[in-house]
């Protein structure tokens, strides 16, 4: 946005010393350095070009997001400067040994950090914030165990006019961020649910699945991860209503910090909690098993697609046996509208859902039209004499004229 004219403080590529790689943003890859002039530790993410990210950071002042030092303009030594949370990501937490003594006041502080830094992007920054790319793994925790969110790479300033192309990362993603859609607040709602998922299960979303098998999951087949049925009700609730479908449906920020400040005075939440949490091996069987559900759903699915794909192969050598065993010019249009008939029934009207169908309909092209089509000139000759021809297809009846005066093969453009 021309407009925000942001300014920020541009640092020389010399005055940082780099150490070891600490992680991967959003087109980019983040370092341990030191600031030599400021004698601070910062996060440095080197990039090919400093675009909107560096823009949107400089106008952004808030406890929980990550605060925003300057950047490296020295081509090709592009780079953004920040503080340096020195635990980690969220992610990297979950991810240990050490999450496995979380508590349920851990959880909801660090539910309300990332809430409040979603609210201030949405609500009160100098312009709104869509992120798009809120995960575990682009929140950080400082020493002091606040919760920052980061790696504004994927973000943009609101815009009501403008399609979202597909950034993001495909289990934390809205249905309509996948579909590259425009796109609102929510969106982020959205991500937010998953990653309070990821605080109350310790497990990986969507863990074993392709991005894409995920993205068909959640925008073709309606799924969501799975909440465990001892999951106290409050949490549970805040997580459906986040991913909901339909966007204007899901709660924004301002709503969600008051559902979780209802929360925290809840006196019998704390015990729910705590029970959920340290009885894993109860309720991950749960998780595990709709994941075993999903890969096979998606197995069935690429089956199918095979099957079709071997189906239309099929439809195409019977057309070119058609056309290769025939002697006779007006064989040529029977053969292309027979195979255009076949073709369009088969592949347009499919019905992916149910495999006695699909192969009722194999079955029954098989016995319409075997691989081994009658050669002898006198019988085709003899069919084509007869006034007409009737098959039953998919209950209904095709009558198709085969009348030697249906094919005139003469050359009149009269």
């Amino acid at each position: 946005m021309a407009s925000l004219g942001a300014s920020f403080v541009q640092i020389k590529f010399d005055d940082i010393l780099f150490f070891e790689n600490c992680g991967g943003g959003s087109f980019g890859s983040v370092y341990r350095a030191r600031w030599l002039s400021q004698d601070k530790e910062v996060a440095v993410k080197k990039l090919l070009k400093i675009e909107k990210e560096a823009e949107i950071l400089s106008v952004l002042s808030h406890r929980n997001i990550i605060q925003f030092y300057g950047a490296i303009l020295e081509a090709p030594n592009y780079g953004i400067v920040t503080e340096y949370a020195s635990c980690g990501s969220l992610f990297d937490y979950l991810s240990s040994a050490e999450s496995e003594d979380i508590s349920m006041k851990q959880i909801m502080a660090w539910a309300m950090d990332i809430a409040k830094g979603m609210h201030y992007l949405h609500a009160e920054a100098p312009f709104t914030v869509i992120h798009r790319d809120l995960k575990s793994r682009n929140v950080v925790l400082t020493a002091d165990s606040v919760l920052k969110i980061c790696d504004f790479g994927a973000s943009k300033f609101l815009s009501h006019t403008t399609h979202m192309s597909l950034v993001g990362t495909f289990p934390w993603m809205a249905p309509e961020v996948i579909q590259s859609l425009p796109v609102s607040e929510t969106c982020d709602t959205y991500s937010y649910g998953v990653v309070l998922w990821e605080m109350l299960t310790r497990e990986i979303p969507f863990k074993g699945l392709e991005g894409l098998q995920v993205a068909w999951l959640v925008v073709e087949k309606n799924e969501r991860l799975t909440i465990p049925s001892s999951c106290p009700a409050s949490f549970a609730c805040l997580m459906r209503s986040c991913w909901v479908t339909e966007p204007k449906d899901r709660p924004l920020f301002k709503h969600i910090l008051s559902t979780l400040e209802s929360m925290w005075n809840d006196s019998h939440l704390p015990e729910e909690c705590n029970t959920f949490l340290h009885n894993k091996a109860e309720w991950r069987c749960e998780i595990e098993a709709t994941l075993e559900r999903l890969k096979r759903l998606e197995r069935d699915l690429s089956s199918k697609e095979q099957e079709l794909k071997e189906r239309e192969r099929r439809l195409k050598m019977w057309e070119r046996k058609l056309i290769d065993q025939s002697n006779t010019p007006f064989l040529f249009p029977l053969a292309a509208a027979l195979s255009s008939e076949l073709f369009f029934d088969s592949s347009v009207e499919e019905d992916l859902s149910s495999d006695g169908e699909l192969q009722a309909i194999m079955r029954e092209f098989d016995q319409m039209f075997p691989l081994e089509f009658p050669s002898a000139p006198l019988d085709l000759q003899a069919n084509l004499n007869s006034s007409k021809t009737c098959s039953l297809r998919q209950g209904r009846k095709i009558t198709m004229p085969l009348s030697l005066a249906a094919f005139d093969s003469s050359d009149d453009s009269d």
